[in-house]
């Protein structure tokens, strides 16, 4: 059987419209017949998205500290409630065909998860997945969070990964939706740190091995 090739391409620290639209674009392309699964790999600009499930009294502070703080507020078209987004925080966005692995919205979640729990492990970190509670959770608080769309069975949106970001800015929503579940990151549960560059390369490799595709770079 060949092995399927996954495109990584890493977008540094940009903004959610610019790393929403090439989405869009490599989703159409591979609804068009290219063959290749894709991970994109990015930090956003501090933003507070909405999932399909959102509800906007799950963000706590009024308008005007969200401008103060520099945080806009974004209405998406994956699962799950509200999440924010911001430097120091790894996301992930994989567009894959599940026609070519499982046709199955449950069974990526659960991939998903065992790939940011694999990631963890190599970090010498115990990460669990909690049923009924998509994300990823160290000793009783969220460090990754979880949300897709699929569009003719392809997969957009995805995980994100807290490793240093300003975890004062948690407090400005109610993660997920979930009342009284802490959130957490690398830098609170390592005494040694990795670059995000290392992080980066642990979730590929993770990635990679999970879905058994071989990467190629962008």
């Amino acid at each position: 059987m060949k092995t399927r090739l996954c495109r990584i391409i890493d977008l540094g620290l940009c903004s959610f419209e610019e790393a929403y639209s090439l989405q869009k674009k490599v989703v159409q392309s591979k609804i068009g017949g290219s063959t290749e699964d894709t991970l994109i790999l990015v930090e956003h600009l501090p933003i507070i998205t909405m999932g399909r499930r959102g509800r906007f009294e799950h963000v706590c502070a009024p308008p005007e500290r969200l401008k103060a703080e520099g945080i806009e507020v974004q209405s998406t078209d994956r699962g799950g409630d509200v999440t924010y987004h911001g430097p120091g925080q790894l996301v992930g966005y994989p567009i894959i065909d599940l026609r070519a692995h499982k046709q199955d919205v449950d069974w990526i979640l659960r991939q998903l998860e065992a790939v940011i729990i694999s990631s963890l492990k190599r970090l010498n970190i115990d990460a669990c997945a909690i049923p009924g509670l998509t994300g990823v959770w160290v000793g009783g608080a969220k460090i990754a969070a979880i949300g897709i769309g699929v569009s003719h069975w392809i997969t957009f949106h995805g995980f994100a990964l807290n490793v240093d970001p300003r975890m004062k800015h948690f407090d400005l929503i109610i993660p997920c939706g979930l009342k009284n579940k802490p959130v957490t990151c690398l830098r609170d549960v390592l005494r040694d740190m990795p670059s995000m560059g290392g992080v980066k390369q642990i979730i590929i490799e993770s990635f990679c091995e999970t879905f058994g595709l071989e990467r190629i770079c962008a």
